[in-house]
């Protein structure tokens, strides 16, 4: 019971309760010592007015109004000149006078603590005031037993009371909290098992209706979690149906490729001058798209290929991206420039980089395309002591928002109707395999630059 909630709440509930009453019962017992005492001397003025009726009392009477009364002696002081007494033999010597007309509350409490520790049967003296002012002072001899044992009584009623209270409120919140609380967590609890067992369907998906606040925002929290995690699992079902399929496409696009291939190599023997300058572009082409699809079935095993890194001129590079998206920019009527120093070499791997390159440049063109702009498209490069950085701009319409909340994310980051968000994935894993950075510098209604980062040293970003 106690390794649950609602039995800790039980246990903890009738021991604070205790402890409350326990502060209490120091209090109580002083002011109980305090009813009894003066209990006494009003009994005591009582008892005197027989002697104001008549100053001879007989012996018997005497010593009976005094044992009713449960004292000794009695001094009722009227005037300062006559004083009414009733006595009796006393036991024992005073121990103690305690003086109930200057009494504090902290005095009191102190006065009933010691006498608690006190054991045995003492004579004490009690002074107090009379009632409705029958005089200045009454003064009274008593024995201290049966008050302690009275004290005694009433403390240990008081605890067997604070007990029951205790263990009646603590059941009340039991019940209660288990209503409340214990029930609907395990509801929660409940659901989040046959989710588990099944996350993939919905049905199993919470349905916030808890009343109290905090359970209804952590019921809500749950069921976003939930949700998302459902449908990220079905868009992975689905990507991992796709790139089944782009694999099989790829394998069977990279045999085409190769028969391509074979053909181009007789191509470059004609004696058309026109046929033997374009053909070693279109053997490149060929060339890099067998290459593409290679990497394509390898990303679908998991097996990305890590970059061969050289020394590359990066003019060489540029001039490759600008020759293949020349004739598409022409086109669109828009214009593609570089700014890249003739002699800057950086360590990379060319067909990477070139696949990088390409796939912003095509970004680019394809917004200014979309925004219906003839603008121009920019490759510049510049270099420090730690880093080479590449970067791409366009005079375009900029990125939507959605777009550059996901924009290196797979399927996400799509920045036109109808592309697949993979491009900007495919270059970021890429510059990531090279050890540096590809990320967005601006995008605003001007236009969008993007930046390649390579570090020159082994840093890792």
């Amino acid at each position: 019971m106690l390794n649950t909630l609602s039995g800790r709440i039980l246990v903890l509930t009738t021991l604070f309760v205790m402890l409350a009453e326990i502060f209490i019962l120091v209090p109580s017992v002083s002011r109980y010592r305090e009813v009894y005492l003066s209990d006494r001397l009003e009994r005591a003025q009582i008892a005197s007015l027989a002697l104001l009726a008549d100053d001879m009392i007989d012996m018997d009477l005497e010593a009976e109004l005094l044992e009713n009364a449960e004292v000794f002696n009695v001094v009722l002081r009227r005037d300062e000149m006559r004083q009414l007494v009733l006595s009796s033999p006393i036991p024992d010597s005073i121990s103690e006078t305690f003086d109930m007309r200057e009494s504090s509350a902290l005095g009191l409490m102190k006065d009933a603590l010691k006498r608690l520790v006190t054991p045995g049967n003492q004579i004490i003296r009690v002074i107090g005031a009379p009632v409705r002012d029958a005089g200045l002072l009454i003064e009274i001899t008593m024995e201290s037993g049966p008050l302690r044992q009275g004290m005694i009584d009433y403390g240990i009623r008081v605890l067997t009371l604070s007990v029951i209270i205790s263990l009646i409120a603590a059941m009340l919140l039991f019940l209660a909290v288990r209503m409340l609380l214990v029930k609907p967590i395990k509801r929660v609890i409940g659901n989040m098992k046959r989710y588990a067992a099944d996350p993939e369907d919905s049905r199993g998906i919470i349905e916030p209706g808890a009343g109290i606040r905090e359970l209804r925002e952590a019921e809500e929290a749950l069921y976003g979690l939930q949700t998302e995690l459902t449908h990220a699992l079905r868009q992975k079902e689905r990507l991992a149906q796709l790139g089944g399929a782009v694999a099989r496409v790829s394998h069977d696009l990279r045999n085409i490729l190769a028969s391509a291939q074979l053909f181009t190599d007789r191509i470059e023997t004609s004696e058309d001058p026109l046929v033997r300058r374009m053909a070693p572009k279109l053997v490149n082409s060929i060339a890099r798209a067998i290459s593409l699809c290679e990497s394509t079935l390898a990303f679908g095993r998991a097996e990305e290929p890590g970059p061969t890194l050289s020394m590359v001129r990066l003019v060489s590079v540029v001039d490759d991206v600008i020759a293949s998206e020349s004739i598409a920019v022409e086109d669109s009527g828009s214009t593609l420039t570089r700014d890249v120093p003739g002699d800057m070499m950086l360590r990379a791997d060319p067909e990477q980089l070139f696949r990088v390159i390409l796939n912003l440049v095509r970004n680019a063109h394809q917004a200014l395309i979309s925004a219906r702009r003839n603008g121009v498209v920019t490759i510049s490069a510049r270099d420090t002591e730690e880093a080479w950085y590449i970067t791409v701009s366009d005079t375009g319409p900029g990125l939507p928002a959605k777009a550059r909340e996901h924009l290196f994310q797979p399927f996400q980051g799509g920045a036109r109707k109808g592309g697949s968000g993979l491009g900007l994935a495919i270059a970021s894993e890429l510059v990531r395999g090279h050890g540096g950075a590809l990320r967005l510098v601006t995008s605003t209604d001007e236009g969008t630059t993007f930046e390649i980062r390579l570090p020159k040293g082994q840093d890792i970003i």
